[in-house]
């Protein structure tokens, strides 16, 4: 293969060795020179959209961040499907280092939505020209900043053979 995505497996496989095994399967299957692109949730998302849409003022919620926080381990047993399902939650290093333990080298990790989305009216920006311009500069200017990728609910690693 020239290229290989991996959207979703990375998230909702929760154990670790479950992760490099998809990583080890998309390394095998590309060839020399193959771009892998794979994407994994901030560990911070839960907390952020959790502020946004006042979901922290739950203590159920808050109990849930709190060790995705700690361990990156979303559990949700409350059946509230708003409070998202069991997954895995990435540090960008840590997305960065499953990737690269595997044999890929690894040339960027881009926050997908990164802090614009924290907008409350993003959509009046988006509408407006000057405006829109404005956030897309923004956006190429914070897309890859290590000190904040993690504001960004996705992750999206850029990796070669």
């Amino acid at each position: 293969m020239d290229s290989v995505i991996i959207l979703g497996s990375l998230y909702h496989l929760t154990d670790r060795s479950d992760r490099l095994k998809a990583l080890q399967e998309a390394y095998r299957v590309l060839e020399l020179g193959g771009v892998l692109l794979a994407v994994g949730i901030s560990r911070f998302a839960s907390t952020l959209d959790g502020l946004w849409s006042g979901f922290l003022k739950d203590p159920q919620f808050a109990e849930i961040v709190s060790k995705d926080l700690e361990s990156g381990q979303h559990r949700n047993p409350t059946g509230k499907l708003e409070y998202f399902m069991d997954t895995f939650f990435h540090q960008p290093d840590e997305l960065k280092h499953e990737i690269t333990e595997v044999g890929f080298r690894v040339t960027g990790i881009y926050g997908v939505e990164g802090a614009c989305w924290l907008l409350p009216d993003f959509d009046t920006w988006w509408r407006d020209r000057d405006l829109k311009e404005r956030l897309l500069q923004i956006a190429r200017k914070l897309e890859s900043e290590p000190s904040i990728l993690g504001v960004s609910s996705r992750l999206l690693a850029v990796a070669i053979k």
